[in-house]
């Protein structure tokens, strides 16, 4: 049995909560009792501060999952939207709020595209967590350990991120390159600029470790995606005196990688060249470092044709499939099933005014309904 479930009207809900990272103020609540409503069998996890839900409607497969995120980024300067940013307006046919394009409209759209489908010969189920925008630990990174721990099986999965680009339905992301941040700390001794040898400088130890570091060619590039890249992020020693040695400098980068590579490879050649630098200092050279996801890619096959076939069913594109952009939690879903991400156009998300225009909204649930069907058509 179908039913009508305005996706603007439910955007508008979710928007209204000012669910920045950490905080869920009732968004989860709301999306709980939505799912409830449409025959969703519910479950909430709590890992720390963080809420996330799994919801599931039928029990046999195939299982085809959207995935989103009911967080948002903080809203920056208040002042300067044109109207408050959890207000959730609608001005000019376009609808107004933090979340609105990333991704509050996404997770609205599906929901009323499950509505409008009906009952399935197979599942459907949604992961959706509130810690993507932050550091992601107790987030979709848990959810998806618990699940397969208990066995759950999702066979493909949909994350809304708003992957087009400038028109909706124009790219449909496949892949993710990895992301590594490492912090570098040389501590030295601190002295008089006059009397050098009774001090241990650690900048020149920090400028010629980085400068390894930097000068390695990484890869050409990998299919699908573009080179591999290190980058500094910053540098500091935290000296306002002209005639002071320091005794530490820091300094951050990040590494954006393609599926050439493995984290703990490059985690492991840091550390050998930060002990490099260490045995040739008297003072201590040390590194602390995060990996926030490996590289993946989804092959190009009967999942990703289907999802392009929606998007062009609906907007007459063709999409793009690209490995573009930055990291989301499909990084983590990936060690389920093949994901893909598609949603709105994100030329807004994380700004001031951050809006999407509510045809589009409509247009995406028009093309979650159309995958949906043509899912089980395929998949069954």
């Amino acid at each position: 049995m179908t039913s009508v479930l305005d996706p603007i009207a439910l955007a508008q809900a979710l928007i209204r909560c000012p669910s920045v990272t950490p905080a869920d103020e009732g968004a989860m609540d709301i999306l709980q009792r939505t799912l409830e409503g449409l025959g969703f069998r519910c479950r909430r996890m709590k890992f720390g501060e963080i809420e996330n839900l799994y919801a599931r409607r039928g029990t046999a497969r195939p299982n085809l999952c959207f995935a989103g995120h009911t967080d948002v980024v903080p809203v920056g300067d208040a002042g300067a939207w044109k109207q408050g940013p959890f207000e959730a307006q609608v001005i000019d046919g376009l609808l107004y709020g933090r979340g609105a394009v990333d991704m509050k409209s996404a997770i609205a759209a599906f929901a009323s595209a499950v509505a409008a489908v009906g009952d399935v010969p197979g599942s459907l189920s949604f992961l959706i967590t509130g810690d993507e925008e932050g550091v992601a630990l107790d987030g979709t990174a848990k959810v998806v350990q618990l699940l397969a721990s208990k066995d759950e099986v999702i066979d493909h999965c949909v994350v809304g991120e708003p992957s087009s680009s400038a028109e909706l339905g124009d790219m449909i992301k496949i892949g993710r390159r990895g992301s590594l941040n490492a912090w570098l700390t040389v501590d030295g001794q601190q002295g008089h600029v006059a009397y050098p040898h009774r001090a241990a400088n650690p900048i020149p130890v920090m400028i010629d470790l980085l400068a390894r570091l930097k000068g390695r060619v990484l890869d050409e590039g990998y299919e699908s995606f573009q080179p591999s890249n290190l980058e500094v992020t910053n540098f500091d020693v935290g000296n306002t005196a002209t005639n002071v040695i320091p005794a530490q400098a820091v300094a951050r980068l990040n590494i954006r990688f393609n599926p050439a590579h493995k984290g703990a490879d490059l985690m492991a050649w840091i550390e050998d060249e930060v002990a490099k630098a260490d045995a040739a200092f008297k003072g201590k050279v040390s590194v602390r470092m995060l990996l926030s996801g490996e590289a993946f890619l989804t092959p190009r096959g009967d999942f990703t044709s289907l999802v392009a076939e929606a998007a062009r069913a609906v907007t007459g594109r063709e999409p793009e499939l690209s490995t573009t952009g930055g990291t989301s939690d499909a990084r983590f879903i990936r060690s389920l099933c093949p994901v893909v991400e598609f949603g709105l156009v994100g030329a807004t998300m994380h700004m001031v005014n951050e809006c999407a225009p509510v045809e589009e909204i409509r247009q995406l649930t028009a093309i979650y309904r159309t995958l949906i069907e043509r899912y089980f058509e395929r998949f069954s």
